[in-house]
């Protein structure tokens, strides 16, 4: 499982080819696990605690400690880092779908409509849960055939 966590980071800027589930959520729980962590060090540190007291007591530019002070900042570099990787995955996992990468960025920018953001957003989330589509298709071979040619070479 750890091989598909790292995947991503190998295939960087790939938007060619197919991903299959496993790829895509094995990355998706190292990003949560990442962040997760990042958090609960942020919380243990005492800057989070420190900066919502101020912030309870009426200052709110209290949180922007949070944004820019020292976890912050690492939460940013990953975000920045994965930013790349996470859209090509998904991109892939369209592709196993048969689906054109160009949907990705439709539900994009239908994510930033209210309301409308919230259904797009689950109806990506249960594309994203949905099987390829067997054996190859317009986008490359079927990544889940063992007989097929190399994928991730």
């Amino acid at each position: 499982m750890l091989e598909y966590m790292l995947m991503p980071f190998k295939r960087y800027a790939d938007f060619s080819g197919r991903s299959r589930r496993m790829e895509f959520w094995s990355f998706a729980l190292l990003n949560l696990i990442v962040f997760a962590v990042l958090g609960i060090l942020a919380v243990a540190v005492g800057g989070a605690s420190g900066a919502f007291s101020q912030a309870g007591n009426g200052d709110p530019s209290a949180l922007f400690g949070l944004l820019f002070g020292g976890f912050g900042i690492l939460f940013g570099l990953y975000w920045l880092a994965i930013l790349v990787p996470t859209i090509a995955v998904t991109v892939r996992r369209f592709h196993d779908r048969d689906m054109s990468g160009w949907w990705v960025l439709g539900f994009i920018v239908l994510g930033l409509i209210p309301l409308v953001g919230w259904i797009a957003s689950i109806a990506q989330l249960v594309i994203q849960f949905l099987p390829g589509t067997p054996g190859p298709n317009r986008f490359g071979e079927d990544p889940k055939d063992p007989m097929g040619t190399s994928v991730f070479v």
